[in-house]
């Protein structure tokens, strides 16, 4: 139920809507009994010395208008219920305001209608998991349909002719490549939106303003990389773990290299994943995150272990539905509530969050034009285009043609789940403008900004807390789902299998692949208490995607751009840019945590807040001061926005390379199968001369390389 705390005098009880059941006002006049009696049997405080800062401070001395007062009026009859209660409670405790605990605990109101919506999304994940893990396959034993390596259909390449792979990895991993396009898009959608792009796009929206919105533009242009570059790679060789194609390009070190780096990656990105959510209904029903992680780690991973993609990918949708619903809901009930769309706009416009990038060249500039722009772009390109959960969905399709099909939906369903993310950033800031609840305390930590909005804006409404909560779960859960999936093809093909001399049996790969989920999700699950001290979530998974993502965006780009460049090359320029963007981000990441690194944030304001707190005794001084903090001294690396860490990886890795072959020397080209490098560059680089495709001219070549090498 959300609760508006008035002054008393300042306020009269509005009469109950008609909406509203005979239950709903009894148990809001339960609550108020309950609250009188308890402020009358304990120790009554003395008016709270933050009265006064909270009705004075303020950071801005902007007016506020008379659209914006009406807004307010709007919000205030949409719960006129708890008003009228809590009005009732305010009266009889005199001029006494409610605490920012107090207020926080009365917030946390997750009802038995918001626990059936909840566990409904959890039970209905289970299900499928069970059903693509036993009663499909099953039926299929029953009709004799067991999964095999089957013609892939047009647009499978040469690679899809052979027998590379037994038929429980086939299913397991790719589905038997025969998934259909809609739901492989919505499954893209739901698990690269993940709780971290849910909460965190929506809290940089509130904090820094529309600046990361622009990002949207940079989605359209790593489709169109993907497009022509690396999908048509990836989809001629049918390759399960995308890493493999290091191995063909140059050789096994750089196969291990890569796979290691995306474990690495998967080990850090996870628990944020994991910890997003249970933020998320530890604001709105008061458990401890580290009773909601277990709990809800332990149901992804049982339907992943079980389910394997096809399980992952259907429930995805379910999932993917429930977020769009919950997210939509919010969104238009926010706007009724605020008075539409142009109060919305105005709030943020008074208030200086309808901002475009800063046109700066600035590189330590947060939202520099250039970081949005360039950084961005390098950063959605790795995220879409050669990262191992998405080529592995791609792959769960027969054909080209179907993958192409499959880019264009999931890039319309990223830019709007994204717009709609951004929107509901805005929507919280035009409900709090007057009152800042991060200033306050009553968030506890800025990602917990837009599930308080969510109880105080539609909490009235049985369930909708809980479809909410519900939403950003089923986001996290499908990316988990997604990484877990992924981890274990790359275990699988990288690690296992190129060195045992006798293939696994249908039972042991089945074993393995159950085994490297449960590892690998327990281990994700142990790590949440190291996240929930690193700051925001949205600049945290950034940078921790950057220490890998970015080498090895760079080497796919040299294996299928520059085929001159030797293994012994890449191996030199990946080690050192990933090195060095190491470096950049954890020296980063402690001056972040020591204070010696911030960022200006937008303006916000205290003066009309209807509970008390206290104020940190810094608060207006860090507030306006914390852009000299960044650039008042000489420039460091470490400094530069986090959208270049990406991009630094990927050139630093492209550069150092090219500068390798000056020692190492140049890769014959005739050597590199045409396959492996991008189709629009066969006219650039084999126009003069064909490429050497049979299969004895490969080997003849690979000898006389070895015999040179000895020599």
């Amino acid at each position: 139920m959300s609760t508006t705390i008035k002054e008393a005098g300042t306020t009269t009880m509005d009469p109950l809507p008609s909406t509203y059941s005979t239950s709903t006002v009894a148990k809001a006049i339960t609550q108020t009994v309950q609250f009188i009696i308890s402020s009358t049997t304990s120790t009554p405080k003395p008016p709270s010395s933050s009265h006064s800062i909270a009705s004075t401070a303020s950071l801005t001395t902007m007016p506020t208008t008379a659209a914006a007062t009406t807004a307010a009026t709007t919000a205030e009859l949409a719960s006129a219920a708890t008003t009228a209660a809590t009005t009732t409670a305010t009266a009889a405790i005199g001029t006494e305001k409610l605490s920012v605990s107090d207020l926080s605990t009365a917030l946390q109101h997750f009802g038995i209608v918001d626990y059936i919506v909840f566990i409904a999304m959890l039970v209905v994940c289970a299900v499928i998991g069970f059903y693509f893990g036993f009663i499909e396959k099953k039926q299929k034993k029953e009709k004799g349909q067991v999964p095999t390596d089957e013609k892939d259909g047009d647009g499978a390449g040469a690679a899809g002719n052979e027998e590379r792979r037994g038929s429980e990895a086939l299913d397991y991993l790719v589905g038997g490549r025969k998934m259909k396009v809609f739901p492989v898009a919505l499954s893209l959608v739901a698990s690269f939106v993940s709780g971290i792009s849910l909460l965190g796009t929506s809290t940089e929206i509130y904090v820094y303003g529309t600046q990361y919105a622009f990002i949207l533009i940079t989605l359209a242009i790593s489709g169109l990389i993907s497009w022509y570059i690396f999908l048509p790679v990836f989809c001629n060789l049918q390759l399960t773990s995308s890493y493999e194609y290091f191995e063909r390009r140059f050789d096994r070190r750089v196969r291990i290299f890569g796979s290691c780096l995306f474990v690495i990656m998967n080990i850090l990105w996870q628990p944020i994943c994991i910890y997003v959510p249970a933020l998320t209904l530890n604001q709105v029903s008061g458990f401890s995150v580290h009773t909601i992680v277990p709990l809800t780690s332990l149901i992804c991973i049982l339907y992943t272990s079980i389910g394997g993609i096809k399980g992952v990918v259907w429930t995805d949708v379910i999932q993917g539905v429930v977020m769009v619903g919950a997210m939509a809901f919010v969104i238009v009930k926010g706007t009724y509530d605020l008075g539409g769309l142009s109060v919305v706009l105005e709030r943020n416009r008074q208030y200086d969050r309808l901002v475009g990038p800063d046109m700066t060249f600035d590189p330590t500039v947060r939202m520099g034009v250039l970081a949005l722009f360039i950084g961005g772009a390098f950063f959605k390109t790795q995220a879409n285009c050669i990262n191992q959960a998405a080529v592995q969905r791609f792959m769960t399709l027969p054909n080209i043609k179907a993958v192409k099909q499959t880019l264009i939906i999931a890039l319309t369903g990223f830019i709007i789940v994204m717009a709609m993310c951004i929107y509901i950033g805005m929507l919280a800031f035009a409900e709090y403008y007057h009152c800042d609840p991060i200033s306050t305390g009553l968030a506890r930590a800025k990602d917990q900004v837009i599930p308080l909005y969510v109880m105080q804006s539609a909490g009235v409404i049985p369930g909708v807390v809980g479809l909410f909560v519900a939403g950003v779960f089923s986001a996290a859960l499908s990316s988990l789902s997604t990484a877990l999936n992924s981890l274990s093809a790359v275990v699988l093909k990288d690690f296992i299998e190129p060195y045992r001399s006798r293939p696994l049996t249908e039972r042991q790969t089945a074993y393995v692949l159950r085994a490297v989920v449960i590892v690998f999700g327990l281990i994700s699950m142990a790590s949440v208490p190291i996240v929930q001290k690193l700051g925001m979530v949205m600049q945290l998974s950034s940078t921790v995607a950057a220490i890998t993502c970015g080498p090895l965006l760079g080497a796919f780009s040299i294996g299928m751009l520059i085929p001159t460049v030797k293994t012994e090359s890449l191996l030199t320029g990946i080690s050192l840019a990933a090195s060095f963007v190491s470096y950049i981000v954890v020296r980063a990441q402690i001056a972040l945590a020591t204070g010696q690194l911030t960022f200006p944030t937008k303006p916000v304001s205290v003066e009309d807040c209807d509970y008390s707190f206290e104020l940190a005794a810094n608060w207006n001084a860090t507030s306006t001061s914390s852009s000299a903090t960044t650039h008042s001294k000489s420039f460091s690396l470490h400094e530069v926005s986090f959208l270049w860490y990406t991009c630094i990886g990927a050139m630093g890795t492209i550069l150092c390379s090219l500068l390798a072959t000056l020692y190492f020397g140049k890769q014959d080209v005739r050597k590199v199968d045409k396959e492996l490098v991008a189709p629009v560059l066969h006219k650039y680089w084999y126009g003069s001369y064909e490429s050497v495709s049979s299969k004895d001219d490969k080997e003849l070549f690979n000898l006389q390389e070895s015999i040179n090498t000895a020599e």
